[in-house]
C-alpha cells in the first residue's frame, strides 16, 4: 500500500515517483513510459489515492513494476487540496527514505479521508503532532520542562528539544502558549478558538524549526491565492 507524494519528468518518457508506502517509508521509483499517451499507469499515480504499488532493483531509485489503484478516496478539492499538498511537502522534507513509519501511513491515509469530508484544522494539527512525534520530536504536554503537571491557568514558553517553561505572564512569540492551549493539543481539543490558533502558531514555529526555515511551496501559492 502507498500514495504518491510528488513526481516530476525523467527523460522523453519517464517519470521518477517519490511515493510513502506503509512497509517501506518514503521510496523513489523509476516510472518507466509512464509519459506515453498509451501508458497503462499514466492516469494511476495520481497524488491523495491509495494505491498498491510493486518494484524491484537496487540503489536509491528503484523500477516501479506494478500499480493498482484501491479506490475509496473521494478526490479533493479546494482547501482540502492544498491542505493535502501541504502534508506531502511535510513528508518529503522531514521523512528520512525507506524508514517505515506504519503508524504515520494510517495517520495519513485517516487525515486524507477526513480532508474529503470537510477541512477541519483540527486534523491538521493531528497530522503535524503525529509527524514530529513518529521523527522524534514528539511535544512534551504532559508536564512542563521541570516535571511539574502543566496548569491550564498558566502561560508557558516552548524550548524547542525541552517542552514548556513557565512564564509570569502572556508572551510575545509563536512559542508562547497558554497551559490550556498545551492541554487542549495533547487532549486534541480544539473547541476553544483561542487554543486552536495558538496551536497552529506553535507548530507552525516547530516545523520551521525542523525544515531549516524553508518556506513551504504549499503555504506560499495558498496565501497568494488568498490575496485579493
Amino acid at each position: 500500500p502507498a500514495y504518491v507524494l510528488h513526481s516530476y519528468p525523467f527523460r522523453e518518457t519517464s517519470l521518477i515517483v517519490e511515493a510513502f508506502s506503509r512497509d517501506y517509508g518514503r521510496v523513489a521509483l523509476l516510472a518507466r513510459g509512464a509519459r506515453r499517451p498509451r501508458s497503462a499507469i499514466r492516469g494511476l499515480l495520481m497524488a491523495f489515492q491509495p494505491l498498491e504499488l510493486g518494484w524491484a532493483g537496487k540503489g536509491e531509485v528503484q523500477t516501479l513494476m506494478k500499480a493498482e489503484w484501491q479506490g475509496g478516496q473521494p478526490l479533493l478539492t479546494g482547501k482540502a487540496l492544498f491542505c493535502a499538498y501541504y502534508l506531502n511537502e511535510l513528508l518529503m522534507h522531514l521523512l528520512p527514505r525507506e524508514d517505515t513509519h506504519e503508524r504515520l501511513f494510517s495517520v495519513y491515509a485517516e487525515t486524507l479521508r477526513r480532508f474529503a469530508d470537510g477541512l477541519r484544522e483540527a486534523d491538521l494539527r493531528g497530522f503535524e503532532r503525529a509527524l514530529l512525534q513518529e521523527l522524534g520530536y514528539g511535544l512534551t504536554l504532559a508536564h512542563d520542562a521541570r516535571g511539574q503537571p502543566l496548569d491550564p491557568e498558566g502561560f508557558y514558553a516552548y524550548e524547542i528539544e525541552r517542552g514548556p517553561v513557565s512564564l509570569s505572564g502572556p508572551g510575545n512569540s509563536a512559542l508562547c502558549v497558554r497551559g490550556k492551549t498545551l492541554v487542549d493539543l495533547a487532549n486534541e481539543d480544539f473547541s476553544d478558538p483561542r487554543s486552536l490558533l495558538e496551536a497552529k502558531q506553535l507548530m507552525r514555529a516547530l516545523i520551521a524549526h525542523y525544515t531549516g526555515g524553508k518556506e513551504l511551496e504549499s503555504r506560499k501559492i495558498f496565501k497568494e491565492l488568498q490575496e485579493p
